[in-house]
Order: C-alpha cells, then structure tokens, then sequence
C-alpha cells in the first residue's frame, strides 16, 4: 500500500498484489502532505499463516503554507478559519497600546513572519513560508478603534393605486432614509402614507424618514379613495397573476399562477402549477431534472402548490423541486414527499389529481418570533436572520397533513443579510414551539452574489441562524483545540462550567448518545425508554429514545443500555458507522474486506468481533485515526476531546458542514 499522510491520518492512493516482479513503478497525481509510507505485505507462499510488514517512511517536501490559528494578545482571533486571509478587530476606542499579534502554521516545518501593526489603526502582516521555501501566504490582522459599518436596504413599493419615483436606498444601520419616494397617486385616489406593518401603522415621508433603519425592512404605499373615506389596503382583496415563470432545467415556461392575500394579518403568495404544462416540459426532459420556481412577489409567505399526480410524476422523473424566495431556497426531491404514504395518511381513495401538495417559505407567527427572542436572551446567543419556516403539507377537503420528517438531509438556504459577517454565524438552529433551540448541520456558502447560510435536516420546523462563538479556556493549547471550540459554538458539546472543558476527561454512554444526537441535528423524542435501566425522568432519557429510534445504539443483551458506563472507542466507532448511514457517508465508500483498514494497526486483534465492521467504517471515511500512530486502543474510553473531534469529522466528510 502507499499512504499520505492528510489531515492528522494516512490515506491509501494506491495498492497492488503481485509476486512474479522485482521493481513495480507506481505513479500518482500531486498531492499537498509532509510523509508518505510504503507498507509492504510478505508472507509465506500460501499465504495462509503469518503476514509480516515493514514500513518505510520518506519525508515529502511540504507546500502547505497555511495558518493553524492566529492569535491577538495570546487569544485566538474571533471567526479564524484556516483559508480566510483577512480579520478586523475592533479596539475599545480609548485604546492606546498596540496589540500582539502571533500565529501558528499548519505544518510544523513552514515558516511564520510576522510585521506587528505600528499604530491604531493599523494591520500586522504575518507571512508563512512553506518547507518548499516557495509558496507563500499572507494573513492580515486590521486594528480599529471604530466599528465596521453596517448598512441596510430599505425597499419602497408603490402599493395598488399610484406610482413612486424609487424603488430601495441603502442606509447605514441606525441613520435614517434619505431618499423616502415621492408618491403619485392614481384618478380618484389620495396616498394616506407609508406602511411596513401591513397598514396598521401608516407614517408620512416625514415620518418615515425620522425612523431609525436597524435591519433590511419594505415600506408599501397606502390610498384611500377619494369620496368615499375607504382606505385602500394593499392587497385587501386576492390579487391573480396568470404569468408565473417556473424554469424546467434551466428552461423558462409559463406554467402557474399566483395569488396574493392577506391571511392572520400576513401577505401569502400561493402559486398554483400548471399540470399539462408541467408534465409536457417534464416528458422532456431527462432523469433528474430540477424545477425552478421563482418567488419575486413581497410577500411575508410563499407557498408553492401542486396536485398529487404532479407530485407522482416528478416522483417517477426523481425530480428536484426548487423555490427561492428572497430570504430562503427550499431544495426538495419529489421522492422525499411520497404521495403513497401521503395518499395512505389521509386514509381515502381519492384521485391523486384531488390531492393538493403545498411547498412553503415564510415568516412564523409573532408568537413564534416571541419565543425566539426569548430563548434567545435565555441561551445568550445573537440572532443573525430572522426565523424562516419551512413547512411542506397535503390537504385533501378539510384534511391537512403535515409532512415533517424525511429519511435524507433536505437542504435549505436562508439568505445572510446585507451588512452581516458570515464569519460571525457559528450555526443554523431549529425553534421549536416550546421554545427549544437545537442545532442543525450548517455550512455557509456564497452564490449568485450574495451569502447562505446552507442548513441540512432531516424534518420540517422554523429555521433561524445564530452567533455563538464559544472557546473554552483549558483547551487553548490543547491538540482539539478547533473541534472542540467549533462543536461548542454549534451548540453540540457544552462544557464543565467556568468555560472550561476538561477535554481528557472519559465520557459516558449517555454523554456519548447526547453528543451524537445533537451533533445530526435530530430531534429528541419524549416518551418511555426501550431499556431497562433508563427512567423517564433522566436528563439523557430523551436522546437516548432518539439515538434508538435513528438506529445507532441497540445496548446489550440483558435489556439495559448502562447509561453512566464509560464509552469505549470500539462502542463509539460502532455508533459512528451507523450514523455515516443516516448522513449518507457509508454509501460512498468503497467496497473493502471488513478487516482491511484495521491491518495497520497493531491492536487490531483485540477488537471484539461484533465491532469490527464500524471499525472499519470509520476508519475508511477517515473519521477516527489511531493513538500513537500505529495503536487503535478499541477497548481504551474515549475523551471528551477525541469526540468533538470525531463529530466534527463525521459531519464534515459528510459535507454537512464546512
């Protein structure tokens, strides 16, 4: 076997078999890493008895020339992130005296200068040099007294019976607009002011422009018509739009059409798709193909609806239904909303045509905005965007069904407002209606111009993105440092107290459970424990129903699950092998012998047999390493370090977060 060595474990690029040739040329692209290794196999004819193996390790020359953390005034800077190159820290304004600033490289034979900043404001310049003494990369720390501008978009529209002379303005957080439209009215109407509440409170341009902007915000147009004292309420009655653009594959088609309404005091945009317009375009078309729709309108919810046979047909097509709306985009394959068991839910007999499948985006209830805001303040972390939900549904007559769980990752976008860090945000969360906060598996992204936060989930809820940065003092010179950090900022692990860790600390079964629950974003089930010595009332009860609900525990024969036991890392290798199965990670290996990745290792024997195909697993995605190198130590408990580390490699290889 050849192996480089990649992201603290060998990865095998090439293996051959064969005993009749003297010299075997092997050839492979460039690859970035500091050693590589040739395992040789020999045994004897037979092959039958003994397996010997010699390694033979050569050093590679390294281009890596990245940081592995860069510190101001011995603290990791805020939102570090090895391929970001440039960081703003704001100094309290009466700062005087110029920070440190210092840096660690990647690799420990790269080279790290560093130009300290001379005044504030001012930037240190930190240069590293790879151990091939040719690449090279520079970082940037700017210091500030002042704070970063913000800036907003206030968005003017001209409602139902007139016309303005402009359409947005940008105004930096806090000042106020500047450029509030002038309105002209239609025959028979007069404009009464400006509303971004849906006509309950309605200001006039000098109003408007006296308000302070503290977020991205759209003021509409009000009238009421002349002689009659009638206040026109934009929409009060349905609006229709037979136009709708909806884009097969990249290709454009007027298939639906829209309604706007004002429902429990929020504008709701229903577009209806058109069934022979969009099974002609889909009879077109290949395998897989995504449908595309557009929602432009403003509007506080927007829902997509088709009927069932519709639904069958992209079913049949394996179709991606995608809807973007200005502040999400809803990415769903039709097979994961099954008319089957929709069909077989609402219990009827009814033509698939009769059934109505609604795809929805919008702003929750004030009272769910409350409950966030509140947990929020009880959690003490930022709200980056807004809640957003996503609900998809089937209604048949007076029959609604929610459909709120599916069996892959459902990817969702909620867009980053202008004039926000993505640096900042540390995670997606989901809101439940008791005010819970859980963590789902988010990555942030950049496309069309503008950044996402990409939120991966297995259910329908309310979706918002948070700021939670987190970095636990006893682990600021620990090898974890970053996993541990990172799971706490996602909300994942949480520490001792006092900010600390303790991060070489064993853990228990439940602990384990807990983490890995969190850590796939699952919701906690409630209810009886399936084993034994796992009471209702225990604070692991929950997660431990989950994990056995998800599959990825089964406990021991005798009907107990041993929750305060300590968890070994042949038990937590078994548990993450399941999981690779509910992220999809395991499809894409590679099919290998079950004892194949544990040859190297040379207590690989010791492993009880049961565990041994997670072993593998995880070995093969590149999830768990060995100690020492050469040591798998399957019956040693694992630490609480060694599991933030492992989640947070399960999701990234996962490509669940970044």
């Amino acid at each position: 076997d050849v192996q480089y060595w990649k992201d603290g474990q060998w990865v095998n690029v090439y293996s051959v078999k064969d005993n009749t040739k003297s010299v075997i040329n092997i050839m492979f692209a460039d690859i970035m890493t500091s050693k590589i290794r040739v395992i040789c196999y020999v045994g004897d004819i037979a092959g039958i008895t003994r397996i010997d193996s010699i390694e033979v390790y050569h050093d590679a020359v390294s281009h890596d020339a990245r940081l592995n953390d860069i510190t101001v005034d011995g603290s990791i800077v805020d939102g570090f992130a090895m391929d970001l190159k440039e960081y703003t820290v704001v100094l309290d304004k009466n700062a005087t005296e110029v920070p440190v600033v210092g840096a660690t490289a990647a690799d420990d034979l790269a080279v790290v200068s560093i130009v300290q900043a001379a005044t504030i404001p001012g930037t240190a310049v930190i240069t590293v040099t790879a151990e091939d003494g040719t690449t090279t990369l520079n970082y940037e720390v700017n210091f500030t007294n002042e704070e970063p501008v913000m800036s907003y978009t206030v968005t003017y529209t001209a409602g139902l019976h007139g016309t303005i002379s402009g359409t947005s303005e940008t105004v930096t957080a806090g000042g106020n607009p500047s450029a509030v439209p002038t309105v002209t009215a239609n025959s028979g109407y007069t404009f009464i002011g400006w509303s971004s509440d849906g006509g309950i409170t309605k200001l006039s341009a000098e109003a408007l422009a006296a308000r302070a902007v503290t977020g991205n915000i759209t003021y509409t147009a009000y009238y009421t018509q002349n002689n009659s004292g009638t206040i026109i309420t934009p929409p009060v009655t349905p609006v229709e739009n037979y136009g709708i653009k909806i884009l097969i594959n990249g290709k454009a088609e007027i298939a639906g059409k829209a309604k706007t309404a004002k429902v429990n005091g929020q504008m709701v945009t229903t577009v209806t798709v058109d069934q022979s317009k969009l099974e002609e375009k889909l009879s077109a078309e290949g395998e897989h193909p995504v449908i595309l729709i557009p929602m432009t309108m403003n509007s506080d919810v927007a829902i997509v609806e088709f009927n069932g046979q519709m639904v069958k047909s992209m079913e049949h097509k394996g179709a991606i239904v995608e809807i973007q709306t200005e502040n999400g985009i809803y990415k769903l394959p039709a097979l994961q909303i099954n008319m089957d068991a929709i069909s077989k839910q609402l219990d009827i007999q009814a033509a698939l045509q009769d059934i109505r499948i609604q795809i929805e985006i919008g702003m929750p209830t004030a009272e769910m905005i409350r409950i966030f805001e509140n947990a929020a303040a009880d959690n003490t972390f930022t709200i980056v965007t807004p809640p957003i939900n996503f609900t998809v549904r089937g209604i048949y007559g007076d029959t609604v069904i929610d459909l709120s769980e599916f069996n892959t990752y459902i990817e969702r976008m909620i867009a980053i407002p202008v004039g926000i860090d993505p640096n900042q945000i540390t995670t997606g969360v989901v809101v439940d209606p008791d005010g819970s906060i859980r963590h789902v598996p988010t990555k942030i992204v950049y496309a069309e111009g503008k950044y996402y936060a990409q939120v991966n989930s297995l259910t329908n809820s309310i979706y918002a993105v948070i700021s939670n940065p987190v970095a636990f003092t006893d682990v600021a010179n620990h090898w974890a440092k970053e996993a541990v950090n990172d799971m706490g900022s996602r909300m994942v692990i949480s520490g001792i107290g006092d900010l600390k860790f303790n991060p070489d600390q064993d853990i228990t079964r439940a602990e384990f459970a807990a983490i890995i629950v969190r850590g796939l974003g699952l919701k906690p089930i409630s209810g009886s424990a399936p084993f034994s010595d796992v009471r209702e009332t225990d604070w692991y009860s929950s997660v431990i129903n989950t994990a056995y609900a998800y599959n990825l525990i089964n406990g021991f024969e005798d009907g107990s699950f041993r929750p305060l036991d300590k968890i070994t890392r042949e038990q937590a290798m078994a548990i993450i092998a399941k999981a690779m199965t509910i992220t999809g990670l395991k499809a894409k290996l590679e099919e290998v012998e079950a004892e194949r990745p544990l040859d190297s290792f040379t207590d690989s024997g010791i492993a009880s047999v049961w565990a041994k195909e997670g072993i593998a697993d995880s070995l093969q995605a590149g999830i768990i390493t060995g100690r020492n190198g050469s040591e798998l130590a399957p019956k040693a408990n694992i630490t609480r370090a060694e599991v933030a580390v492992i989640v947070k490699r399960l999701l990234q290889k996962s490509d669940l977060i970044e």
